[in-house]
């Protein structure tokens, strides 16, 4: 894909699922990567050797993955995290605001703590992140790419996960306004809006016939999406290919 060949692209939440799927596929394209983590170094281990495996298999030579650990949710994490990216990868050409957590409960048991958690890590931690990178792309001087990993429950309620639906909602707006604000500056930033999606964290109704059946009942494709097709998605808005398209949500949802 056009433009993204040396690249130095980071990716938040990048030990599992979309993430991991992100970062690799960058990879593939001959990207430096920087992949986040929250505790434990072995969370994106798995995600490190697959971009090396990937590195070797498309052979491309010079491409660079560090491990960055940090909670987006606490700004000095987040401070330190997109400055230590930039400093081992030589720069901040992409940022993927991927990481995301969600509560199942009722609205009327949800508690205000575990609403703040949520909102926390999906939008404060976006928007954190996004304030980091944009200082870098603006004292650069360069051109920069913001990807925000939203939801269709951005714009379709999702019941029994309030604190879920209302931050992606929130992350379609942080899409939106920081892509009219920096615009003239070069940097774009857009959403990818998955629909269902088969990853780790989801396993349940992947693997339970009757739970699959309800989820691809409500699809015109009649299946769920991989984490590789979305991050086929992410490489595209990130590429030279997308360099007209700003403030945008693109729905993968079959």
């Amino acid at each position: 894909m056009r433009g993204l060949d040396g690249k130095n692209v980071l990716v938040t939440g990048g030990g599992s699922g979309i993430g991991q799927a992100i970062a690799v596929r960058f990879a593939s394209y001959g990207a430096n990567v920087a992949i986040n983590y929250l505790r434990d170094p072995q969370e994106a281990a798995d995600t490190e050797e697959q971009v090396h495996a990937c590195v070797r298999r498309v052979r491309q030579h010079g491409v660079r993955d560090v491990l960055v650990q940090g909670d987006v949710s606490r700004e000095d994490d987040a401070v330190r995290m997109v400055g230590a990216a930039a400093e081992q990868l030589g720069g901040l050409d992409v940022l993927v605001n991927n990481a995301g957590i969600q509560i199942s409960r009722p609205s009327h048991e949800l508690s205000s703590a575990d609403f703040d958690k949520v909102l926390a890590v999906n939008l404060r931690g976006a928007f954190l992140c996004a304030r980091e990178a944009i200082r870098r792309f603006l004292e650069a001087g360069t051109p920069g790419v913001v990807i925000n990993v939203t939801s269709v429950h951005q714009r379709i309620p999702k019941p029994d996960y309030l604190g879920y639906s209302v931050s992606k909602g929130g992350m379609r707006n942080l899409t939106t306004t920081l892509a009219l604000e920096y615009a003239a500056s070069g940097i774009r930033v857009n959403a990818i809006g998955p629909g269902a999606t088969i990853t780790p964290i989801n396993r349940a109704w992947v693997d339970d016939p009757v739970k699959k059946e309800q989820v691809e009942a409500h699809i015109p494709i009649p299946r769920a999406g991989t984490a590789d097709e979305m991050a086929g998605i992410a490489c595209f808005l990130a590429s030279d290919d997308a360099a007209y398209i700003t403030g945008q949500t693109l729905y993968v949802d079959g």
